[in-house]
């Protein structure tokens, strides 16, 4: 009996639709903004333990003024420490119906070279505090992240804020 369940369990699991959705790319302009919902986000946040790159996660949005200041800093923070294993993630918090007329066009002629996605979850309140406990969900925002070292910052930075912090968490 045991033998005859074990393939109709196999076959139901197989033919059960799946629930998380795939991650979504807006194209426009030949530019592509992947839109994650926190949940395909998450992962993202939290690199393996033993992963030796140094991940700089920067929240901004086209209507932040002080997120629009700062983000050639982690453009160029991104460039220069490519090599010494940083990478720098620009998640905008645009409303996804403002990719292709605000955020990709803002992109473009900005040159931003950094990654670039879109978080689009409705319910901040529901994952804010997964970012870290202390964020109020004002922008900018940035987290910075190695291996288990997190380190969390409502603020705006400037390039030699930015740099300081960035050189700390490469000598950890």
């Amino acid at each position: 009996m045991k033998q005859s369940i074990i393939p109709l369990f196999v076959l139901l699991c197989l033919t059960l639709p799946v629930s998380i959705k795939a991650q979504q790319v807006v194209k426009f302009e030949g530019v592509e903004v992947p839109v994650y919902n926190y949940s395909q986000l998450e992962p993202m946040l939290h690199p393996k333990a033993d992963n030796d790159t140094t991940y700089i996660f920067n929240f901004w949005a086209t209507y932040c003024i002080p997120c629009i200041k700062e983000l050639p800093f982690f453009d160029q923070i991104g460039k220069e420490y490519a090599s010494k294993k940083v990478k720098v993630v620009l998640i905008s918090m645009d409303f996804k119906s403002k990719i292709n007329s605000q955020v990709i066009p803002f992109m473009k002629k900005r040159k931003v070279q950094s990654s670039v996605v879109l978080l689009s979850d409705p319910d901040a309140n529901s994952w804010i505090n997964k970012v870290d406990p202390t964020w109020s969900g004002a922008l900018p925002a940035t987290l910075i992240v190695k291996g288990d070292k997190r380190e969390f910052h409502e603020k705006s930075f400037t390039y030699d804020e930015l740099q300081v912090l960035t050189t700390k968490f490469l000598k950890q």
